[in-house]
């Protein structure tokens, strides 16, 4: 296929622009490796304050320098940490460079969120019967109603109770008939009958005051009393008169509010500062003004996959039954960090992999310095490796001083892999 002469021209011209710029780049590299060559031996036979004339003019960048390692500067010049920048007033000025202080400081946090509150599910009491009968009168008779510890709830009859108190009575006439004979195992027996019919009662919650008054009044009673196990809120009721009951029976829930469990979610980053018996308060919007004081008491085992958060159990005191069940509250849980060292959040360059500090020294040198860091809110950082308290750190405007330590810091590199260009060795 023949090419247009158009097309042919088009070529050669390309070839031409290829061969004058593989030409041009040769004579570009020759003339600044001669020209390199030259300075390096005008600076051997130069004074050191020339040559620090020299390095700073030549790396002078719009008020930024960085500090040769060639041998031509002071010795403290040369012990600087590699990427250290030099700024001038006027560029200090002109990026808005501010100072802090690193400092200690006794850390203290508060998480906040919001809870529900729930009965204490471990003084929740339910009244069973432990015989079938049938109820005859009811002394506690609706739901919410306050009841001590021993009050009566409803009064029991049952045939199995009665037959037994019967068999009560009858063993211990016999037990007192046969207490005076000299055979001891017939004694013993008796005894021992008695013994297990009391058992027997006892075991179907039938009281000593009750024992007592059975063996002063030598008959079974027709029905039996039965008590509030606790003091607490009757939270629900399924006592009713001429009711039949069986052990399956859920005759009451008493509550005992003296104390209230509140509980919260917390995101799962904030997990590992939550720990049981810390301290939290407490606040509802129904008593303004009031706060009270609890502590953790539980942290659940599970995260909820949706909204990544954890349950933590806290328990607060209710002695005067203010805070029910069901109410919503705002919590803040306590959390102390003891004394670290904190320095500003944007004093921190953090480039996910490193985390950098600069370092403002004498005469306007900065110097990069790695630091790890820790937990980072209400805009301070804790540094837990790399600064002492006290040091001059750059607050704002490092993120210019960064690039230029970065561009000089490559710079360096890449002349130092050079032949003939190693500038970190001083002549000698």
């Amino acid at each position: 296929m023949k090419l247009s002469w158009t097309a042919h021209a088009l070529v050669i011209g390309i070839g031409l622009l290829v061969a004058g710029i593989l030409l041009g780049g040769g004579a570009t590299y020759w003339y600044a490796m001669r020209k390199h060559a030259l300075a390096a031996s005008q600076s051997a036979e130069a004074e050191p304050r020339q040559v620090a004339s020299q390095s700073s003019s030549a790396n002078n960048m719009q008020g930024m320098s960085m500090p040769d390692s060639s041998g031509g500067q002071t010795a403290s010049m040369q012990n600087m940490t590699p990427g250290t920048v030099v700024l001038d007033a006027a560029t200090e000025q002109k990026i808005g460079v501010t100072y802090t202080t690193v400092r200690r400081a006794h850390l203290k946090r508060t998480i906040r969120t919001v809870g529900l509150l729930q009965m204490d599910e471990e003084k929740i009491s339910r009244v069973h019967v432990k015989v079938v009968g049938w109820i005859e009168n009811v002394y506690l008779n609706y739901v919410g109603k306050l009841i001590k510890k021993g009050q009566p709830l409803f009064t029991l009859y049952s045939p199995d109770i009665v037959s037994t108190e019967q068999e009560y009575l009858i063993a211990r006439k016999g037990q007192q008939y046969l207490a005076k004979t000299p055979y001891t195992d017939v004694s013993s027996d008796a005894n021992s009958l008695l013994k297990a019919t009391r058992d027997r009662l006892r075991l179907w919650d039938i009281s000593d005051t009750e024992i007592q008054q059975l063996e002063t009044s030598g008959k079974a009673a027709r029905t039996m009393t039965l008590y509030s196990p606790v003091n607490g809120f009757v939270m629900s009721r399924n006592a009713y008169e001429q009711a039949y009951v069986t052990p399956e029976t859920d005759l009451y829930d008493i509550a005992d509010l003296s104390t209230i469990w509140v509980n919260v979610d917390i995101f799962e980053y904030e997990a590992p500062y939550v720990h049981v018996g810390q301290t939290t308060q407490m606040q509802l919007s129904y008593f303004p003004g009031r706060t009270y004081r609890g502590k953790v008491t539980y942290i659940y085992p599970t995260l909820d996959p949706k909204t990544r958060t954890i349950k933590v159990r806290l328990e607060f005191p209710n002695p005067g039954y203010e805070l029910k069940p069901d109410m919503y509250a705002d919590v803040q849980l306590n959390v102390d960090y003891g004394t670290q060292t904190l320095v500003p959040s944007e004093a921190v360059l953090n480039s996910g992999t490193r985390q950098v500090v600069f370092i403002a020294k004498p005469n306007g040198y900065f110097e990069p310095r790695d630091v790890e860091i820790g937990d980072q809110f209400d805009g301070q950082t804790v540094v837990l490796v790399g600064l002492k308290p006290g040091e001059k750190i750059v607050a704002s405007g490092n993120f210019l001083i960064d690039s230029e330590s970065r561009l000089g810091a490559a710079m360096q590199q890449m002349m130092a892999s050079m032949p003939g260009m190693d500038m970190g060795k001083g002549k000698k």
